[in-house]
């Protein structure tokens, strides 16, 4: 029989595994099948359909407002474009930080619906947690900057610069790792505590904003590609300024059109 010669789908095992070689995990959003197939075809390992989808696609001021329907929508889409990468989903505020049983029930939908393969809770909601992975579902954490609670931060900062924080954050992230997260989110942290956290941990950690000796990296897709023309936190960097490229062709479309430039015969049937 000939073997085949796809890539193995991502698992939580393979970013564990990955850890222990000391091979980099490389993380992003997607919000949509064609990104997700892209991301694939680049050999990204996670892919997480990010709450941050309230902000960058749908016009809301921050994460707070997108509903579970919202995010079961576009983790289904990823979904029918993804075939190797780890299909992660966040879930959205208030639908599992209180009830525990309530928190089951939402993630399975979003794991039923929309297909995710693992989920992601911000902050150390342990109940939560451990209810969800008693339900075999697989949990990611997310430490640091919490999106969701940027009113109760007072806006988006930096989080562990005092001795109290950092040893507070140290302190979650190892009750997270017994909670039975399979991997952590260390968001907008110094990069020494990162390095300490992860260093601590025997599961993987994947830094945004938290230095190079995380054992993964993640960014938000459209600010990778510099697809937007709002300002981004320090730790992006752009590869590319598609902003810029896009308005520029709508722009000559624009022109074409009022010139009677186009449709062309090019683009004319006859």
């Amino acid at each position: 029989m000939k073997k085949s010669s796809a890539p193995a789908p991502v698992t939580v095992r393979t970013l564990q595994a990955m850890k222990q070689a000391g091979q980099k995990i490389v993380a992003l959003t997607a919000y949509d099948a064609p990104m997700a197939r892209l991301l694939n075809r680049c050999g990204v390992d996670v892919i997480l359909v990010g709450d941050s989808v309230a902000n960058v696609k749908l016009g809301y001021p921050n994460t707070i407002p997108v509903t579970l329907d919202e995010m079961i929508h576009h983790t289904r889409a990823v979904r029918r474009g993804n075939t190797r990468s780890l299909l992660v989903a966040d879930m959205p505020f208030l639908t599992y930080e209180y009830d525990p049983k309530e928190a089951v029930r939402h993630v399975g939908r979003l794991i039923k619906e929309g297909g995710a393969a693992a989920v992601k809770v911000e902050g150390p909601a342990l109940d939560a947690i451990k209810a969800l992975v008693s339900a075999h579902i697989p949990v990611m954490g997310h430490l640091g900057l919490t999106p969701q609670s940027v009113h109760q931060l007072g806006g988006y900062r930096v989080q562990g610069r005092t001795r109290r924080s950092a040893a507070q954050l140290s302190q979650d992230a190892r009750r997270l790792e017994r909670a039975g997260v399979f991997a952590l989110v260390l968001e907008a942290v110094p990069g020494p505590l990162a390095r300490r956290v992860t260093r601590s941990l025997k599961i993987p950690t994947i830094g945004i904003g938290a230095g190079v000796h995380t054992d993964g990296q993640i960014l938000v897709l459209d600010d990778l590609l510099g697809f937007s023309d709002e300002p981004t936190p320090r730790f992006v960097k752009p590869y590319a300024h598609l902003w810029s490229a896009a308005a520029r062709a709508v722009g000559r479309f624009c022109g074409d059109v009022r010139a009677r430039r186009f449709p062309g015969p090019d683009q004319t049937y006859s």
